[in-house]
């Protein structure tokens, strides 16, 4: 039953459920599919609000609507975790697991690099990458070093962060089944006290570099998302409905100005993430109301990857139009928001269409020649995770 005071899935197996009598899962989980575009939005508009395009009060405004946007990568990296625990096959290969996910992401991250490349040396004010930066970027470890983390495409710092969290995730779902409730909630507890002293540390400067994109320092976040996931499975999930965790959410995505700029505006929000995923599914999963299961939502909720790698690329293309930081007035910088906005969206759904659906059909094609259904993943509850 879901309420504003507690959640629970029934029915609920016993703490000592095993992979061979799994919790019957629907076909799919379409609440956080819309909460990812929610997420991707608010990183949209904290570009827009460092790309400076509104001045005096709009700006002001922009920056307490979205000067926190950047936890909504935070609230990717709990996501990936939840939908990856939750649509984990127990006899998979990890050779397998893997192979999903470079079709999962990859080629959309090959093709905005690689327009990002070309910005590079065709736009004037572009970055343009030293060959082994580019190396890096390409292959998903530009994280690990500073100097590199926002190479070619910035946005795909975080793709490397979650590289890092696949190749640890087949040994992570494997410890999580063999432990029961009690144990997966201990390893829930110790990741959100892992993500508060990282971020201690970091505000303090104990650390040789800030740990904002470094792929470990993340790990706790998306460990946090796989152990809520598995509490779920087991039917032992036990948290605030969905009006409370939003509310929890909020509050902590607006408490943000007050800490340290940084890796600790994680704080802020964890805990509300960490009770908003599993209430979205839980109400997904007892069909209860949800907001974020709207149609339109959950078709954004689709194309917020391609959205979320392209929309950077866009705002800085549009600095050859606009200058740097124009600082409009409200009507000028809605009309520049929305123009951003319409160009980003529409090629997210070219990105989608042309090159991410696609791809993956192509690349998990098996041996024999046929294809596997485009909605494999999907079927087992996946929504589409970065």
């Amino acid at each position: 039953m879901t309420s504003a005071t507690g959640t629970t899935w029934a029915p609920a197996p016993t703490a000592t459920t095993t992979e061979s009598a799994p919790t019957p899962r629907p076909s799919a989980l379409p609440s956080l599919t819309g909460l990812r575009w929610v997420a991707a939005s608010l990183v949209f508009g904290l570009h827009v609000h460092n790309f400076g395009y509104f001045g005096d009060t709009g700006g002001r405004i922009v920056a307490w609507g979205f000067g926190a946007g950047a936890n909504g990568v935070s609230f990717f990296f709990v996501l990936s975790g939840f939908v990856l625990m939750w649509s984990a096959r127990p006899r998979d290969r990890a050779v397998a697991f893997w192979r999903r996910r470079v079709a999962r992401i990859y080629p959309v991250h090959l093709v905005t690099a690689a327009i990002a490349l070309l910005m590079g040396f065709t736009l004037s004010g572009q970055m343009r990458p030293t060959l082994n930066s580019a190396l890096a970027n390409v292959l998903l470890t530009h994280s690990w070093w500073r100097p590199w983390w926002q190479t070619l495409d910035p946005v795909s710092w975080s793709l490397a962060c979650e590289a890092f969290f696949y190749a640890v995730f087949p040994l992570l779902a494997l410890g999580l089944r063999r432990l029961e409730a009690r144990g997966v909630t201990v390893v829930a507890g110790l990741s959100v006290l892992a993500v508060m002293a990282l971020a201690w540390s970091d505000a303090h400067h104990w650390l040789s570099q800030p740990v904002y994109s470094f792929p470990a320092a993340r790990l706790p976040e998306f460990v946090l998302g796989a152990a809520v996931a598995r509490l779920v499975f087991l039917g032992r999930w036990r948290g605030p409905g969905m009006e409370a965790s939003l509310a929890l959410t909020i509050i902590g995505y607006f408490l943000v100005p007050q800490v340290t700029p940084g890796y600790s505006a994680t704080t802020c929000t964890i805990v509300g993430f960490a009770l908003l995923i599993p209430a979205a599914a839980v109400a997904d999963l007892r069909g209860r109301p949800s907001l974020w299961r709207h149609r339109r939502l959950v078709r954004l909720g689709e194309l917020s990857f391609a959205f979320y790698m392209i929309h950077l690329l866009v705002l800085r293309a549009g600095i050859n139009l606009l200058g740097k930081s124009p600082h409009f007035g409200v009507a000028a910088g809605l009309t520049a928001t929305a123009v951003a906005f319409t160009v980003a969206l529409g090629l997210a759904w070219l990105l989608y269409e042309g090159v991410e659906r696609p791809a993956r059909e192509l690349l998990l094609r098996r041996r024999s020649g046929k294809s596997q259904p485009a909605v494999t993943e999907r079927d087992r509850g996946v929504v589409r995770g970065g």
